[in-house]
């Protein structure tokens, strides 16, 4: 159980259930707040003209809608009644990913197969809070309605871990296909990209001020350093390099860690999620400085 709570549970529990009728409204609320933020993301998509995208979100929400639906029959088989809100003592653990949800709403390279991940992240949160729960409760109803709760978060890790991989396969499909047609096509690695991108910041420097022009600057040398540890990483269209600073940020944030996950040299996996984190913090300052 260790094991689950560092690797999947943010924190630990802030309380405990002392009832079946606290478990089914915590439950409840879990799939509600699920339900209700996947609904979120997929008007956002909408608004963004990403059909594709909102359709995986609207699937999302319905099944998360069907989860509800489950609680409430299992709470009106054990207790006679639907869960009760009022119950919920402490706030809920955070199970669903805000802060990827976040980025997949703003990012303009988001796909459905990073939006099933994020879900399939989210199931597992969930499984790993009813285990948890299920190990540490002493009163033996509770315990088994957790360890319900944890089978039936694993067989929706389950299902969306095959949605996950069919989008995978289809992604992949479409990225070889384009391959063939643009064989000519002139290609780039991430150096040649990480100095593009440090023009683009010398440029945005000259027209900030005070702390921004400060950042912007340290930045500007940290992307120069990673430069020069970029040269053979990654493949990219040369038409790449007309795109805005943030673009290319976010193109490089995630070819580093593409290529950190499917890497089998340790020491060059070390490098890559050095770069990534980089890369990822770089992205998340310019975007608060295009939302200043």
């Amino acid at each position: 159980m260790p094991l689950l709570r560092t690797s999947l549970l943010v924190s630990e529990p802030a309380g405990t259930l002392e009832s079946l009728d606290e478990l089914f409204a915590l439950a409840n609320a879990m799939e509600v707040e699920a339900a209700n933020k996947y609904t979120e993301l997929a008007e956002d998509m909408r608004q963004q003209n990403k059909g594709a995208l909102a359709e995986v979100f609207a699937q999302l929400a319905a099944a998360e809608r069907e989860h509800v639906d489950s609680v409430t029959r299992w709470s009106q088989s054990r207790r006679g009644k639907a869960p009760d809100p009022a119950l919920v003592r402490w706030e809920a653990p955070e199970i669903f990913d805000a802060e990827t949800a976040k980025e997949i709403g703003t990012s303009r390279l988001t796909t459905p197969y990073r939006a099933l991940a994020m879900a399939v992240r989210n199931e597992e949160r969930a499984f790993a809070f009813w285990s948890y729960v299920a190990a540490y409760s002493e009163d033996a109803e509770i315990k088994q309605a957790a360890e319900a709760m944890a089978r039936e978060e694993l067989g929706h890790v389950s299902i969306l871990r095959k949605e996950r991989r069919r989008a995978y396969h289809k992604e992949h499909e479409q990225t070889e296909r384009r391959g063939c047609a643009d064989a000519g096509v002139m290609q780039i690695d991430a150096r040649a990209l990480e100095l593009r991108l440090a023009t683009q910041l010398a440029d945005l420097e000259r027209g900030l001020g005070g702390p921004a022009a400060t950042r912007t600057r340290e930045l500007l040398e940290e992307t120069m350093q990673m430069s020069k540890k970029a040269e053979g990483i990654g493949k990219f269209p040369v038409s790449l390099e007309q795109r805005d600073a943030e673009t290319i940020s976010e193109a490089l944030a995630d070819a580093y860690l593409e290529s950190a996950e499917t890497s089998d040299d340790q020491t060059q996996v070390v490098l890559l999620q050095g770069l990534a984190e980089r890369a990822i913090a770089r992205l998340a300052w310019l975007r608060s400085l295009a939302a200043a």
